[in-house]
């Protein structure tokens, strides 16, 4: 999530921890405890690859996280003038405070390295956009009220509350969208095929659904305001064609780690040769895709990686026009939202009737 929501989480969770305690400061110091971990922002490894499958990386490891906390519990219960406060209770403010941080995360799309070191893939249980003001203003508001009063749990206890509930409520709606989906998927053959459901900006109430079928990806959208009508499905060119390629190098396979298989591969021309370009296909929707990464360019007929990958300007933005389509078709499933429209025509394989 943003960094704002961050640390009106860990400001929250420190006001319903101690905030009978400590009033304000238990607020302020769980705040800064929640944008702790988005730290590692700053740290550059010099490659465009590693610099994205390496964030929400080891600052974002429950192990990590969790011995940082009993660090911190151990030293204030040792040298703060609280004598009052138990080893126990510093020891759950602290990780709480931290832990909130990377879990949040998880419930996004990007992937969340809970289990650093371990190998295994980021954690993604995608429930809410990485910006979502329904979940962040109840927080800002208990926070808001804690500063302002001194009292430093009421506030934030409420806060809290109300985005978990929130929280609730955008699982539940992703639990109705799957539901509507799984006849869809079992008509066109696809019930066992990669998928990827996720909210589109700023709202639980419009899902966006991403299909992996070989050298094709399928999108769909889906809103729990859609009643009884059919989804419109538009189905791309994915250039899986290219796949080998980039999976026999080294960065290309550490981008299949992060992101496969919702990549899209393309030879682009860029300064003057021809370059081996991966899209995520995961961030943003079609035509507004966030994330592309050059790898390799063509030498003497062969893919040779380069010595950095780098990060490759998108083809274009989310404008005003595309948000407002967005908007509308938020509320009205009749208001179809062509994302087809958006795209270059050689990515289109199939569009609807409709657009």
């Amino acid at each position: 999530m943003d960094t704002l929501t961050q640390a009106a989480l860990g400001a929250a969770v420190g006001g319903a921890v101690l905030g009978r305690r400590l009033g304000r400061k238990a607020v302020l110091i769980g705040a800064a405890l929640g944008t702790l971990p988005d730290l590692d922002v700053f740290l550059d490894y010099g490659d465009a690859v590693a610099n994205v499958t390496e964030h929400r990386g080891f600052s974002h490891s429950l192990f990590v996280l969790t011995g940082l906390g009993t660090l911190l519990a151990l030293l204030v219960r040792r040298f703060a003038p609280a004598r009052d406060i138990s080893l126990g209770r510093w020891w759950v403010y602290f990780l709480l405070c931290l832990i909130t941080h990377p879990l949040l995360d998880a419930l996004t799309t990007y992937g969340t390295q809970l289990w650093w070191p371990l190998d295994v893939r980021p954690s993604a249980w995608p429930v809410v956009f990485i910006i979502d003001p329904l979940y962040t203003l109840p927080l800002l508001v208990g926070i808001g009220f804690a500063l302002a009063t001194g009292n430093g749990y009421r506030g934030p206890a409420w806060g809290l509350a109300l985005s978990c509930a929130y929280l609730a409520f955008a699982m539940t709606a992703k639990g109705v969208v799957e539901h509507r989906l799984t006849p869809l998927l079992a008509e066109r053959g696809l019930a066992e095929a990669p998928r990827l459901v996720q909210p589109t900006p700023f709202n639980t109430l419009l899902w966006r659904v991403t299909i992996i079928d070989g050298d094709r990806h399928h999108e769909t959208l889906l809103g729990l305001l859609d009643g009884g009508t059919p989804p419109m499905v538009e189905t791309f060119r994915r250039g899986a064609d290219l796949e080998s390629v980039a999976l026999a190098l080294e960065k290309g396979q550490r981008l299949d780690w992060f992101a496969g298989p919702f990549l899209r591969y393309e030879a682009r021309e860029l300064d003057g040769r021809e370059t081996l370009v991966a899209t995520d296909l995961r961030l943003g929707f079609p035509g507004f895709f966030a994330f592309s990464y050059a790898l390799a360019a063509r030498e003497e007929k062969a893919w040779q990686p380069l010595e950095a990958t780098a990060m490759v300007a998108p083809d274009s933005r989310a404008d005003r026009q595309a948000l407002g389509q967005l908007g509308a078709r938020i509320l009205d499933a009749q208001a179809n939202l062509c994302t087809s429209g958006f795209v270059a025509e050689h990515w289109v394989e199939v569009r609807p009737e409709a657009c």
